[in-house]
């Protein structure tokens, strides 16, 4: 989806969003998007993990049954 935004685009964003904003507000915005962020990569991490360690009990239990 944001493979195609360059520099110019990032900075047009920036822009606006430091004009609706204002420069007060933008850190607290920021903090909050990557602590967001950080959250839903732990999250995503935690689950990749749980299914990675229930791959070898189904594996075992297929070969069981044949």
């Amino acid at each position: 989806m944001f493979n195609n935004i360059g520099v110019s685009g990032l900075i047009i964003i920036l822009v606006i969003a430091l004009i609706v904003f204002g420069p007060a507000k933008l850190p607290q915005l920021g903090r909050a998007f990557g602590d967001t962020l950080r959250e839903f990569r732990n999250s995503t991490k935690g689950i990749v993990e749980e299914d990675l360690a229930e791959k070898p009990a189904v594996i075992e239990l297929d070969k069981a049954k044949s």
